[in-house]
């Protein structure tokens, strides 16, 4: 063989190879498509107070919480406040709400998410006072207190006011402080599962074999279309964290099942690229009705005790277009299947109607969600 035929030879096996090593353009990591047992978030919940309001907070007459809350902030700090008409507005009752992520520590900060109980005009310009944020079980994992920021604003006059976004509403920027920690030992694990974000058989049992292919020995195993366990190797160098940096960065293709999602409110259509139609015709006309109405006056003869009465005239005209009868060829691509129900002209809604009809005619082979 010569040297232009052992090169030759030497780049196309070069080719194959990175063929093989590239990832088709709708693969993804694993880490992007699935979630791991224990490393996940708490949602953090708690009432509290902002105050120094421009006249825009709650009334207390209209908000009794915010009153009862206010006095006994105010006895805490040893001012008496019983049998006195409170009449400020500077004052608002506010739900706070924070995630506390996996893993956090003491002492470290979160944002936390600021939203008005009462009647509220605007949050511009408050401070939250010290709100104990709490999880599910009742305990006290954060502390929560700083200046609001708000989105929207309020401005108003004697004749007109105006509102952008929402004034009632804000957020505090590492407003709080975490107290406790939730314990959950990871490194020390020796097994742990893989949820899937969007579960699929063949997923599921592609991510478990890529995995089985990278450690070169049964180590995962797809326990069902969301979960894939995942086994500490013997002899393996590290624990389980230094077994999920290393696969999470494997590509898998993630498959799924050929669904249409409508949103009849919106008449949104979302189809994915696995929708298949059999052979069928499509057909769809247009109804439109339209109704005027031109009431006359009719008016009495000079010198007479008539009244004037208004006769009703009504026109009622019924348009009717039909469409051109239109074939949609069997196991058209989505691609094709979009252009050729865009070619009837219709809007978003009867194409709701024709695909709900296809379905029910037994041409689509593909599951339809309704929102």
């Amino acid at each position: 063989m010569t040297k232009l035929s052992k090169f030759i030879v030497l780049m196309i096996g070069l080719a194959g190879l990175a063929a093989t090593l590239v990832a088709p353009s709708y693969a993804a990591r694993i880490k992007d498509i699935v979630d791991i047992e224990g490393v996940r978030e708490n949602q953090l919940v708690g009432y509290g107070l902002v105050v120094g309001l421009n006249g825009t907070g709650d009334g207390l007459n209209n908000s009794p919480f915010t009153k009862q809350s206010l006095q006994a902030m105010l006895e805490r700090m040893g001012v008496n406040t019983l049998g006195t008409n409170m009449r400020t507005a500077n004052v608002a009752a506010v739900m706070v709400t924070a995630n506390l992520p996996a893993f956090a520590s003491q002492g470290s900060r979160i944002d936390v998410n600021v939203a008005a109980l009462g009647d509220s005009k605007s949050l511009q310009g408050g401070t939250l006072l010290v709100t104990p944020l709490m999880g599910a079980d009742g305990e006290v994992y954060a502390i929560a207190q700083g200046q609001v920021a708000i989105n929207g604003f309020q401005a108003s006059g004697d004749g007109a006011s105006i509102v952008s976004g929402v004034p009632t509403t804000g957020r505090i920027s590492s407003g709080a402080i975490i107290e406790r920690e939730v314990n959950f030992a990871l490194g020390s694990r020796r097994s742990v599962r893989l949820a899937l974000r969007n579960p699929d058989f063949t997923t599921s049992r592609r991510i478990a074999l890529a995995i089985n292919n990278l450690i070169g020995m049964p180590t995962a195993v797809p326990v069902d279309n969301a979960t894939v366990e995942l086994t500490l190797p013997r002899g393996f160098n590290g624990n389980i964290v230094d077994l999920v940096t290393d696969i999470e960065q494997l590509v898998v293709t993630p498959d799924q099942t050929a669904k249409i999602v409508i949103d009849e409110n919106s008449g949104i259509i979302v189809m994915g690229r696995e929708v298949r139609v059999s052979t069928v015709a499509v057909a769809q006309s247009n109804l439109t009705v339209t109704i005027t109405e031109t009431p006359e006056a009719n008016q009495p003869n000079p010198l007479t005790l008539g009244e004037t009465v208004v006769l009703p005239r009504t026109e009622v005209d019924v348009e009717q277009v039909d469409s051109k009868l239109a074939l949609v060829e069997e196991g058209v691509t989505l691609q094709e299947l979009v252009d050729g129900l865009n070619a009837l002209g219709i809007s978003p809604r009867d194409l709701i109607a024709i695909l709900q009809a296809i379905k029910s005619a037994g041409a689509l082979q593909a599951e339809i969600e309704v929102m």
